[in-house]
C-alpha cells in the first residue's frame, strides 16, 4: 500500500507547468517553459511513475528531455521517500507524449533504462492538515551521468513542490570543466500548475 506521503506527493507533481511570471521578470535568465509531468501505469507494486518532458513557449510542438520519475517509498520509519531517474532507449519514440499520454499507457520495461547515479532523496516536511512540502536533492556530490548515442551527459537534478509551486533545480554540467551550461544557472525555474493530471495516477 502507498503511504499519504508518497500519494500526496504524486498529486503534486502530477500536471502541466508554466514559468510565465519568473520569465516576464528575468527573460534574460529565464526562458519561458512549459513542463509535462504525467503519470505513466509503470510499477505500480509499490511506486508512483512520472513522465517528463519540456518545451519553450515559442516551440512547443518541439519538446525535449523525455524522462521517467519512478517515485517510491523504500523505508516506513523513519519515512524514507526516493526518485530513481530512467531515460528511454529512443529518445525520438516517446517526444511529445507529454501532450499524447495515450503512448504512455503502452510503455515497456525494455523501452526503458535505469541511471544509477540519477537517483534523489525526498525530505518530507508536514505542514498543516493533509499539506506538506517536499524538497528532493541528491545524496552525493556526483551528477546524474549517463550516456546516449556515444555522447555522455550529466546533469544535477532537484526539485522542490508543494500544493503551490514547484521549483526545479537542474543544470547541465560539462563532463570536462565540470561547469554549470544550461538550466537553472540564477536558481530554480519557478513553475505553477496550469493543468491537473493527478486523476491519471494509479495508487
Amino acid at each position: 500500500m502507498l503511504s499519504p506521503e508518497l500519494i500526496t506527493l504524486g498529486r503534486y507533481l502530477a500536471g502541466e507547468f508554466e514559468n510565465q511570471k519568473q520569465a516576464f521578470a528575468e527573460p534574460i535568465w529565464y526562458v519561458h517553459l512549459h513542463l509535462w509531468l504525467r503519470p505513466v501505469p509503470l510499477f505500480p507494486e509499490d511506486s508512483l511513475t512520472i513522465f517528463a518532458e519540456q518545451a519553450s513557449i515559442v516551440k512547443l510542438d518541439q519538446p525535449y528531455r523525455p524522462r521517467l520519475l519512478r517515485l517510491r517509498q523504500i523505508q516506513t520509519s523513519p519515512l524514507k521517500i526516493e526518485v530513481q531517474h530512467y531515460m528511454f532507449n529512443d529518445l525520438n519514440s516517446i517526444v511529445g507524449a507529454g501532450r499524447n499520454p495515450q503512448r504512455l499507457q503502452n510503455i515497456s520495461l525494455d523501452e526503458i533504462t535505469v541511471l544509477p547515479t540519477c537517483h534523489l532523496a525526498v525530505d518530507v516536511q508536514h505542514l498543516e492538515g493533509d499539506r506538506f512540502h517536499y524538497k528532493a536533492f541528491p545524496t552525493s556530490d556526483t551528477p546524474c551521468r549517463f550516456t546516449y548515442q556515444e555522447n555522455t551527459f550529466q546533469v544535477s537534478l532537484g526539485f522542490e513542490v508543494n500544493c503551490d509551486e514547484l521549483k526545479t533545480y537542474d543544470k547541465g554540467i560539462d563532463p570536462q570543466t565540470g561547469q554549470a551550461i544550461w538550466g537553472a544557472l540564477m536558481g530554480p525555474y519557478c513553475y505553477t500548475k496550469r493543468q491537473d493530471f493527478s486523476h491519471e495516477l494509479v495508487t
